[in-house]
């Protein structure tokens, strides 16, 4: 790989235009800075017409910032390689878990961002050379003495009905014991709470509409890929919904 195609994502026009001068004098490898974007959400939206190698992400970012960022890219599978470039060095052990390459300080020192190119040129070599697909994450749905397999990625809503939660995927729904904040802690970039009691998967919804439950003529519901029924959306998670909606698909 000759150039690292490079996104650069920063808040700050200094930071953007310092990281593009050192990365000129980058050589073993080198690399394009192919875009720019001032924050996570205007980096998705660039990673949807632009191919990229590498992404050196800033953390702390107004809206969707640099950890959440990664971990949405994580879901699609064969993702750029990121090195975070931060002030802030309290975040490094949640990068690392993250599959980050790299976690530089600023400033920047040009010898510590060619290591970090170094890396990442690694780190996409490396994943070229085929190994067994990697599990995916399941819940275990215990029914009437049998255990029943559900992946994560099939799910579509969780509620919680008294002490058990309802998981509903497009072929059936599963009652499951488990706690719906653990879940919303453990995939926080697969689901979005919609209501005290749900939560539903961001890339299942399709629509939020005015909703009339016989109680609240004013209130608000989802509609999701492959079902019928409705996901009520609370006053209180309305924001973060319309939020979602905003993300590309």
């Amino acid at each position: 790989m000759s150039l690292l195609r490079t996104l650069i994502v920063d808040d700050e026009t200094l930071a953007r235009s310092r990281l593009r001068t050192l990365l000129s004098d980058c050589r073993t490898p080198g690399a394009e800075v192919v875009a720019e974007a001032a924050n996570g959400a205007d980096a998705l939206a660039r990673l949807l017409t632009t191919d990229v190698d590498l992404v050196l992400l800033d953390i702390h970012m107004p809206g969707l910032d640099g950890i959440e960022l990664t971990r949405r890219l994580r879901e699609r599978g064969s993702a750029p390689a990121v090195v975070f470039v931060t002030a802030h060095a309290a975040h490094a052990v949640t990068a690392f878990e993250l599959e980050a390459v790299d976690y530089l300080t600023k400033p920047v020192r040009a010898e510590r961002l060619q290591q970090a190119l170094q890396k990442a040129e690694r780190f996409l070599r490396d994943r070229r050379i085929p190994t067994p697909d990697a599990p995916q994450d399941v819940l275990l749905i215990q029914d009437r003495g049998r255990t029943e397999r559900v992946l994560v990625s099939e799910v579509l809503y969780l509620k919680s009905e008294f002490k058990y939660l309802t998981v509903r995927t497009a072929a059936r729904s599963h009652i499951y014991d488990g706690s719906l904040a653990e879940l919303e802690e453990r995939y926080p970039a697969r689901f979005v709470r919609v209501h005290r009691n749900a939560l539903v998967a961001r890339q299942a919804i399709r629509a939020l509409e005015k909703y009339d439950d016989g109680e609240d003529a004013e209130g608000w519901a989802l509609r999701l890929d492959g079902i019928p029924e409705p996901v009520v959306v609370s006053r209180r998670q309305l924001p973060a919904v319309r939020e979602v909606l905003k993300e590309p698909r």
